[in-house]
């Protein structure tokens, strides 16, 4: 099967969707706060069994395969005809598209390993030798940010590979034409 531009598009889709999804359920499913419980000089925060970890770091994976398939597809050879990376970026708005793709992807990856890392540091470090008054968890919000930026993500691949398509026709038609103006000037000489 070849590789054509409207399973980029899905693979792509896809895999920022399912990102999304990951993180927005990681984010309900995070409890508010761990038990406390008191000891002898200690204390021990017990929290609920819960996904979200998981949960979290599968977004995660996901954002990055499609960001992934995302720049891959910009820059395929797709029917076996490269493009230079400098004719693709002559075009004005695909440059933007592709920068701001680029940003929302890091910026996604940033709000979802955050809270992630700070909720497995939470589970794994629950004693404390001071006295807490409450057992904390990952800050409220970033995880369902951090899929929203994911899928804002995946969106804005999508339109830079629709505008790649552009300026790949863009280049192939001045090809084209340089071809035409050549053959007519050798024979006119």
């Amino acid at each position: 099967m070849a590789v054509s531009v409207k399973l980029m598009s899905l693979i792509v889709g896809t895999l920022g969707v399912i990102s999304f999804i990951f993180g927005i359920v990681a984010e309900n499913k995070k409890p508010a706060s761990g038990t406390l419980i008191p000891g002898k000089g200690l204390v021990i925060c017990k929290y609920p069994g819960d996904p979200t970890v998981a949960l979290g770091f599968l977004s995660f994976l996901f954002l990055l395969a499609s960001s992934i398939a995302g720049y891959t597809s910009l820059f395929y050879p797709y029917q076996g005809k490269s493009v230079p990376r400098g004719a693709m970026f002559k075009n004005g708005s695909f440059s933007v598209f592709f920068n701001v793709a680029q940003f929302t992807t890091g910026l996604a990856i940033a709000l979802l390993v955050w809270p992630t890392v700070t909720e497995q540091l939470h589970l794994m470090h629950n004693i404390h030798h001071n006295d807490v008054t409450k057992c904390p968890t990952a800050k409220t919000g970033l995880l369902g940010g951090g899929a929203f930026l994911s899928l804002d993500s995946c969106l804005f691949w999508l339109v830079a590979l629709m505008l790649a398509g552009n300026a790949r026709e863009d280049y192939f038609n001045e090809i084209e034409e340089k071809e035409s103006n050549a053959q007519a000037l050798k024979s006119s000489a």
